[in-house]
């Protein structure tokens, strides 16, 4: 049970339009060798259906929030962390994501994990013993959504891997193992999906287009995107909000960085 300062904490403000993602005084300080980086996140917010870019450098903490994002990394401190289903429907016990990882209840964070998100890496991760299509597979069998078989053949053929389905991931060009990840990330109907940098192993042309079917397959099927990269002309055009980080070395041993909205 969370004490009363906590749940006063994850009080949602009044605002005109639900949220899927709302973060409020968020921080993480991850530290090694006695040097420590710090992001702060004053406010981060997602509404449903949205595409979202995280742009920065390198070690600027754009991957560090995708991981918090990801509930695979607990905040230092926050104010308010709530992921929320707006359409008032719940597959678990609580939106308060800070209040979780406060008490410890890892089976809530994993529910959430595993039904709401879905994640593309930088190198795809498909399982190389798999082909293709197992792979696409997986997330069906472990949602209990093995009824989207047909849709999931038809959304292939849309982005053109349907030919490729039978073969694993080692005989994939690079833009083909991109596709069937994102492919594979959003099968299962997540509310959310995460992209970390998901086209660094292709050419700008490539990069262009992958990003082109993210968006729309997203959008088509209502989820949103977050996705983190380190050039900002390839999304652009697309993205309906750009967050950005502001890096400052406060002392030798400090660095700090302030993720803040660019666009619009």
């Amino acid at each position: 049970m969370q004490p009363p300062q906590e749940r006063e904490r994850a009080q949602v403000p009044p605002r005109d339009q639900p949220l899927l993602v709302d973060i409020a005084d968020l921080v993480k300080v991850r530290e090694q060798g006695g040097v420590a980086f710090e992001l702060e996140v004053p406010r981060f917010d997602v509404a449903p259906g949205r595409f979202v870019a995280l742009v920065g450098e390198s070690g600027c903490g754009k991957s560090t929030l995708l991981d918090i994002l990801a509930l695979v990394l607990k905040p230092t401190r926050c104010g308010r962390f709530l992921f929320q289903n707006p359409d008032g429907e719940s597959l678990w016990t609580s939106d308060d994501v800070m209040g979780l990882w406060d008490s410890g209840d890892e089976r809530e964070l994993a529910l959430l994990r595993r039904h709401r998100l879905g994640y593309v890496l930088q190198s795809g991760g498909l399982l190389p013993f798999l082909s293709a299509w197992e792979n696409l597979r997986l997330p069906l069998l472990l949602n209990g959504r093995q009824d989207r078989g047909a849709e999931v053949k038809r959304l292939a053929e849309r982005i053109g891997v349907a030919n490729v389905l039978a073969k694993k991931p080692r005989y994939l060009s690079g833009g083909q193992r991109q596709r069937v990840a994102i492919l594979r990330a959003l099968v299962h109907g997540p509310a959310l999906i995460l992209a970390d940098e998901p086209t660094a192993a292709v050419d700008r042309a490539r990069a262009r287009s992958i990003v082109e079917d993210l968006a729309a397959l997203a959008r088509e099927g209502g989820s949103s995107v977050i996705m983190v990269t380190h050039d900002p002309q390839l999304v652009v055009t697309m993205a309906d909000q750009v967050w950005g980080f502001e890096v400052e070395q406060v002392s030798e041993n400090l660095t700090r960085s302030r993720c803040v909205r660019v666009q619009p």
